[in-house]
């Protein structure tokens, strides 16, 4: 099966030395020697599984840097990369013999091995977060690993199935997207192929057996093409080299599953590459073939002007060959093509040139540093690798701020994707966005080209919703993080008042509390902080009234007499801002001038219900559920509500009834109607009020309708009965 091999394999340090001996000095190479020595005599009596001295898998390791044209220390690191987790050697050991960079690396590169963990998700996850601390250190560690992993992949056919297929499994999810954000094409094209192998091997047999049995016919057609182009570029003066571009297996079988292709139709696309001198000869070698050949309708890209974000460089276009055949060209220059199939490796292997081709270097310098941010904000581990996958399968879409600078993000994100990119608190305080200068909803997805403005206020939050409609790991780390802190803050504020409530009805204060009685109840409970025990009261995970009662320690004061104190000192404001651990109940609906009642809901913090609530009836007067609370005079806001209006059928009705209720700047949420008989109709309201007053005013107006029979406010259960009857009688 075709591979794309990276560097030949090394069978001897002498030939690893012959191949330094191009870009490297004499001394550089002796330590390079001199780790080999090290390694060798480290690793005495181990061997691999397939018989070998242990040294021959870092030797060939180095091998594949050297072909990568690494620097000494990333090859001497490569030698002695299992020194640390193999052997009795210290990393204080190689620091001393071999300088503290070369340490490190190996130290780096160690930490990134397996360790147990309850579940395999867990492993990788952890794994994967090792490795992106590792990268932030130094960059080359990554390259060591990968070329480490490499190694492993060629050498997998002496493992058992099940490990083949689990280290395949991994390396196509992680090791082979890595390569791609690193810009190594060569080293993820053979990742894919080895793993392809490794983990569907029948699948990789039928694919390679079908391109073998096409590929005379394809042979004529390419020669064909590409003899046409060559002819061309002769023409116009333009010096290129022209090549058709092999399909890989797992490229084939990706798009077959993906697309829902047929083999025939991946294989009837014919792809060329054109390599030139520079980046001008690019556009005119572009110009050049779509005068050869029709070029299809928005095909093209323009990878040059706008480089994706691993640094690679290219223009794409589609054409219309002879005879209809559909071919694809990528056009661009030797650094480029260098760029291309190394990526980040070119930093070195082009070291001398500071312009480097989109700066692969820093651009991945600049990924790691986003993968630490996200890392911050992540709950867990496995949050963490669900939120750095996504950023390492990007279809990449590329929108402008409206002074010009270019972001690219995947395909799919929206504003709030966009602002995130921008900065954390652009994110959290955006309210509104302009997509090239229209007003736009914040989850409209955004297309290549457009000019994104984001429109923030100070005071505002992310918005749960925005997790439906969010694509970036970014994006989605920053909102859970930001509600996560909001929900543990409003819940240790909730729990300071339900707790000062309680404890009111045993006398005292939080303030007042002996510091021994708060240090035994959170021994007591296994919490860390009085601050950690308020929280779990305001999530309703612990009663009030039985934490005040141990803090207190007041065994003589009945249930019933603290109550009772409880309540004469008064009862629990509520200012509709208290954010997500309070909530007001779906059965009944309360809003301002209501009378209330709090029932404290385990793990949703406290849920208020209307006095007369039919769903608290039997537990009203169970101190330990409900609580008293009444309404702040100064109560914002806007509560939902539910209205029943009974009316005669006329036309335009609805939309009479639609315009009196915004009139009176209530906000309708949802309406429906239900046909009595062929005269009368009941018409059911969901809008959000301010208040009694408010409520009132929208009942008076409703009534001034003159097709209006008769208008009530309702709970929602009785609405569901009275449709339930209404359709029952109809039937």
């Amino acid at each position: 099966m075709p591979v794309t091999a990276i560097a030949p394999p090394v069978e001897s340090i002498d030939a690893l030395v012959s191949g330094l001996s191009s870009y490297l000095n004499r001394d550089q190479i002796n330590g390079i020697r001199r780790a080999y020595y090290y390694a060798e005599q480290a690793h005495e009596g181990q061997f691999r599984r397939s018989g070998e001295p242990y040294v021959t898998h870092p030797l060939a390791v180095a091998g594949i840097l050297c072909e990568m044209h690494m620097d000494p220390q990333s090859l001497m690191a490569a030698m002695l990369h299992d020194v640390i987790e193999d052997t009795g050697i210290t990393k204080t050991a190689i620091k001393t013999q071999f300088g503290n960079s070369v340490a490190e690396l190996v130290d780096g590169v160690s930490k990134l091995n397996k360790m147990t963990f309850s579940s395999r998700a867990e492993a990788q996850a952890e794994n994967f977060q090792k490795m992106a601390m590792a990268m932030a250190k130094d960059l080359r560690v990554i390259l060591v690993k990968i070329a480490d992993r490499l190694h492993n992949m060629r050498t997998l056919d002496v493992l058992t199935p099940e490990k083949r297929r689990r280290i395949a499994r991994e390396t196509l999810d992680i090791y082979s997207p890595i390569a791609n954000r690193l810009g190594m094409n060569n080293v993820r094209v053979e990742f894919e192929e080895l793993g392809f192998n490794a983990l569907y091997p029948m699948r990789a047999r039928r694919i390679d057996a079908a391109v073998r049995a096409i590929r005379g016919n394809r042979k004529e057609i390419i020669t064909k093409i590409q003899t046409s182009i060559e002819a061309c570029l002769e023409r116009e003066g333009l010096v290129g080299r022209c090549s058709g571009r092999e399909k890989h297996l797992y490229s084939i079988y990706e798009k077959m599953r993906s697309q829902r292709k047929s083999f025939s139709d991946i294989m009837d696309v014919y792809a060329f590459r054109i390599v030139v001198d520079k980046a001008d000869t690019c556009y005119r070698v572009l110009g050049a073939v779509h005068s050869l050949y029709k070029p299809v309708p928005g095909r093209f890209k323009d990878y040059i002007a706008i480089p994706k974000a691993n640094g690679y460089q290219s223009l794409h276009t589609s054409l219309f060959g002879m005879h209809g055949v559909p071919i694809e060209i990528q056009i661009r220059t030797e650094e480029m093509e260098a760029m291309a199939n190394n990526g980040i490796a070119a930093h070195w292997l082009y070291k001398s040139n500071e312009d480097l081709p989109g700066n692969a270097h820093g651009r991945a310098r600049e990924w790691v540093n986003g993968l630490l941010e996200l890392q911050k904000h992540a709950g867990n581990s496995l949050e963490f690798i669900e939120n750095v996958k996504i950023d390492l399968f990007p279809d990449e879409i590329y929108v402008f701020t409206p002074k010009g600078t270019i972001f690219e993000l995947p395909t799919g994100s929206t504003a709030v994707d966009f602002a995130y990119a921008i900065h954390t608190d652009v994110g959290n305080s955006c309210v509104a966005c302009r997509i090239s200068r229209r007003l736009a909803p914040l989850s409209e997805p955004l297309q290549s080209g457009q000019t994104v403005e984001i429109i923030t206020a100070p005071g505002t939050q992310p918005n749960p919703a925005w997790l439906s409609f969010v694509v970036t790991g970014k994006a989605r780390s920053n909102i859970r993080h930001y509600l996560k802190n909001q929900k543990v803050s409003e819940s240790v504020a909730l729990g300071r008042r339900l707790l000062t409530k309680a404890l009111a009805g045993f006398g005292t204060t939080i303030d007042d509390l002996p510091p021994a009685n708060i240090e035994s109840v959170l021994k007591q409970t296994q919490l860390d902080s009085l601050d950690a025990l308020l929280a779990e009261i305001g999530l309703g995970n612990r009663m009030s009234f039985m934490v005040a009662q141990r803090l207190s320690d007041n065994e003589e004061l009945s249930a019933v007499d603290a109550v009772e104190e409880s309540n004469r000192q008064g009862s629990i404001d509520i200012r509709g801002s208290e954010g997500m651990v309070m909530s007001y109940a779906k059965c009944c609906h309360p809003i301002p001038g209501d009378p209330i009642v709090g029932h404290i809901s385990t793990g949703r913090g406290m849920v208020i219900h209307t006095e007369d609530c039919n769903n608290i009836a039997e537990i009203i007067d169970d101190p330990e559920k409900c609580v008293s609370v009444r309404w702040d005079p100064d109560v914002k806001g806007e509560f939902s509500v539910e209205l029943r209006v009974e009316l005669e059928n006329q036309r335009g009705i609805i939309a009479t009834l639609a315009t009196t209720i915004t009139g009176c700047e209530a906000n309708i949420e949802r309406i429906s109607t239900v046909e009595r008989d062929a005269r009368f109709s009941i018409v059911n309201l969901s809008l959000n009020v301010r208040n009694r007053v408010h409520l009132a005013r929208v009942l008076k107006k409703v009534r001034l309708i003159r097709s209006v029979l008769k208008v009530t406010r309702v709970k929602s259960r009785k609405v569901r009965k009275t449709i339930k009857s209404i359709l029952g009688a109809n039937e």
